[in-house]
């Protein structure tokens, strides 16, 4: 366990540093949200076009990764909607932010440095992975579902879906993605000046992403009902990685090759992270910001403990 703290405690410290340093004054909360753009637009780019570009199409194209971690998350989106909707009584858009909160996770800032802490072999991959799961599943239809149940119509989610279908075409991500795909298919050899070059981007992304979650935590507060949001969380830490777990132990049965050890851990390790840290961003047009900084607030503080167990679990499963 001593081993599992070692890693774990960095990666909070740095966001602890992040949160002292803007707390303190030395950076304001903008310069955080200067630092995210920076990682989402060029850092995390560079390192997803890395980790696809020099491997093989099928060493990247894992079907049991993408099964689990998509049946997983949408295993829990389906469930949260539904106990929103049905046990608790909360509106269409209440539901879908539940449901968001506790299917998406923040893959990007704070998944990627764990698993280059833990499974570093399969971590570029795992997170091109997700960010196809996420980005061309997952959040346009939660927004669809949120729009939806915002303007009550059919039509919404047609507009919805358009605009989140223009908004991948643009996102740096995803165009990482399509090209690391699209190099690993046609197996070109890039200049060692273009190699090094995207390969220093890509080495600022781990500590800088850390940093800049940890500022953007400076503002929110535990004020909006925080014994309401617990279950959410709870269902998010815990929840979460028992659903993909249970997705990737059932797809053998119908024919679908197991994934390796590593990739396992990996997509497990995904779903137990904290919720997406634009998740109270999204949720403000939807006046749902308060409960949603709340929930993400609680989630960042009790995954300290709850990534800590995962991780001593995944160690001790692996040979």
């Amino acid at each position: 366990m001593l081993e599992i703290l070692a890693i774990t405690c960095p990666i909070y410290l740095i966001v602890l540093a992040g949160y002292l340093a803007t707390r303190g004054g030395l950076f304001a909360r903008a310069d955080m949200q200067v630092f995210g753009k920076f990682v989402f637009n060029l850092a995390l780019p560079a390192l997803i076009f890395n980790a696809l570009a020099q491997r093989h199409i099928r060493d990247i194209l894992h079907p049991g990764y993408l099964l689990s971690y998509l049946f997983g998350s949408l295993l829990m989106l389906a469930l949260a909607f539904l106990a929103g909707r049905r046990l608790f009584g909360l509106s269409l858009v209440r539901s879908t932010f539940v449901a968001m909160g506790v299917s998406c996770s923040n893959s990007s800032f704070i998944g990627f440095p764990i698993l280059m802490l833990m499974v570093a072999p399969v971590a570029g991959v795992a997170l091109g992975l997700n960010v196809i799961v996420e980005n061309l599943v997952m959040l346009p239809l939660l927004l669809a579902m949120a729009e939806h149940g915002k303007h009550g119509s059919a039509g919404a989610w047609h507009q919805v879906l358009r605009q989140a279908a223009r908004r991948l075409l643009r996102n740096p991500l995803v165009l990482a993605v399509s090209a690391g795909l699209a190099v690993s298919l046609t197996q070109i050899a890039l200049p060692q000046p273009v190699v090094r070059t995207v390969t220093l981007f890509a080495q600022a992304s781990g500590g800088l992403s850390l940093f800049a979650i940890g500022g953007m935590l400076v503002g929110l507060s535990l004020s909006a009902g925080w014994q309401r949001v617990v279950p959410l969380v709870a269902c998010k830490l815990i929840g979460h990685p028992l659903a993909v777990l249970l997705v990737s132990s059932l797809l053998p049965l119908l024919g679908v090759t197991a994934m390796g050890t590593e990739l396992r851990a990996a997509a497990l390790l995904m779903a137990a992270m904290p919720m997406l840290s634009i998740y109270p961003i999204l949720a403000q047009a939807y006046g749902e910001a308060d409960r949603s900084a709340t929930a993400l607030l609680i989630c960042m503080v009790s995954s300290f403990f709850t990534l800590s167990m995962w991780m001593w679990l995944v160690s001790g499963a692996r040979p």
